[in-house]
């Protein structure tokens, strides 16, 4: 209201309803007030207004009575505390986005930093594994060049006793032939004596090729489990044990000759090399099966991996589906022996069997000689073919069709 006076006012009851009063005369602020009239709604309901001293209905006028601020002041503090509660209201949303822009920021700020942590160890774990490789390939080489030499000095060894030997032996029958008419006791003796050498030659030449083997093995453990350290101290006391062995061998006793494996009787002429099925199938009969070849030990059954004439390719098919170390053994076209077919991870390897002599034994690769090719097999299921190559038998690939491929040379 702006005015000290008014002819009509309306006021609010306690349930929002509106009054119309009579027009009447607004008294000045500040005049003492009694009871009023009171007016009654038919509800019931009823207002009593104060009065002045003069009787007139007391009013209250905004901003003029004392202590009172202007009408322009309040409005203004309203406007403020509007603006307050909206700038509060915008704070709070503005700190949400901001919030949550810092939580994004430090959580892909961690998972880049464990992503760099994880790319240095891996770094470190590469760079580990390459050390690792190249200081086992520094190994192979340093054991490959030992075993050569060891090799070497072995050879050298039985060739200086051979010479040694046969000066011995061409003395005594030098010898031999001077005495006249020798009789039939001494003849015997001589030919016991001499039995008796070539027994005890044998048997040095066993012992070297043992001592060879057991280095060569030992090596080879070596690199495979990664041992180390101690390799110069342990070629000190090999080579140390050389001359050791040496005057071991100069005093061993002439013992009698060793069981071996009857050599078969050939009544037949081998040719130079297999020109047919035929002769092959023949040589296999003649020569292979009275030393058992091909068979399991001490049994009448077949080796698992035993195959007869198969080409390379049937071999590769065979092995194709099969695990690393899977091999199998067939009979050679091209030499008087046998193919050692061998699954690699990614191929195959094709090694050939030398049988044309008393043993069996790898072509160019190990020259362990072995009495059956059974011996062979089941050396190699323990020590590795080659050096480079590290190749271990495993598993026999046996046959796939009936009648097995074999058939031929058992018929």
């Amino acid at each position: 209201m702006t005015g000290s006076r008014c002819s009509h006012l309306s006021m609010g009851t306690a349930r929002g309803e509106s009054l119309s009063l009579l027009p009447t005369q607004l008294p000045c602020p500040g005049k003492t007030r009694s009871s009023g009239p009171v007016f009654i709604q038919a509800s019931g309901k009823h207002i009593q207004w104060l009065l002045g001293a003069d009787g007139e209905v007391w009013v209250w006028i905004m901003g003029e009575g004392p202590g009172d601020k202007p009408y322009e002041d309040i409005s203004e503090e309203l406007i403020a505390e509007r603006a307050r509660l909206q700038a509060q209201r915008e704070a709070e949303e503005l700190w949400r986005r901001k919030e949550a822009e810092i939580t994004k920021k430090f959580r892909d700020a961690l998972a880049n930093e464990k992503a760099r942590i994880l790319a240095e160890k891996w770094k470190v774990e590469m760079e580990d594994r390459k050390a690792a490789k190249v200081l086992e390939e520094r190994i192979h080489e340093e054991f490959k060049r030992k075993e050569e030499e060891e090799r070497k000095r072995g050879e050298e060894q039985i060739r200086l006793q051979e010479e040694q030997r046969a000066k011995e032996l061409y003395w005594t029958l030098k010898q031999a032939q001077l005495h006249c008419h020798p009789s039939e006791k001494e003849e015997r003796e001589w030919e016991e004596q001499l039995r008796r050498s070539k027994a005890a030659d044998e048997e040095r030449s066993r012992r070297a090729q043992r001592a060879r083997d057991e280095y060569r093995r030992h090596s080879l453990r070596a690199i495979q489990k990664g041992m180390v350290a101690g390799l110069s101290s342990m070629f000190q006391e090999l080579g140390q044990s050389h001359e050791q062995e040496a005057r071991l061998y100069d005093h061993l006793p002439g013992p009698g000759p060793p069981p071996s494996l009857a050599t078969p009787v050939r009544t037949w002429e081998r040719p130079l090399r297999p020109v047919s099925t035929e002769i092959i199938v023949r040589w296999f009969k003649e020569e292979q099966l009275p030393r058992r070849a091909g068979f399991e030990r001490n049994t009448k059954c077949i080796a698992p991996w035993f195959h007869g004439i198969i080409s390379r390719e049937d071999a590769e098919d065979l092995l194709e589906s099969m695990a690393e170390g899977a091999f199998l053994v067939r009979v050679s076209e091209k030499i008087w022996g046998y193919t050692l077919s061998y699954r690699l991870q990614k191929g195959f390897k094709h090694f050939l069997v030398d049988a044309s002599g008393d043993f069996y034994s790898f072509l160019g690769v190990d020259p362990n000689r072995h009495a059956t090719l059974t011996d062979l097999i089941d050396f190699h299921k323990e020590e590795i073919i080659t050096v480079s190559g590290g190749e271990l038998l495993q598993e026999p690939c046996g046959q796939r069709d009936s009648p097995p491929d074999y058939h031929l040379l058992f018929e």
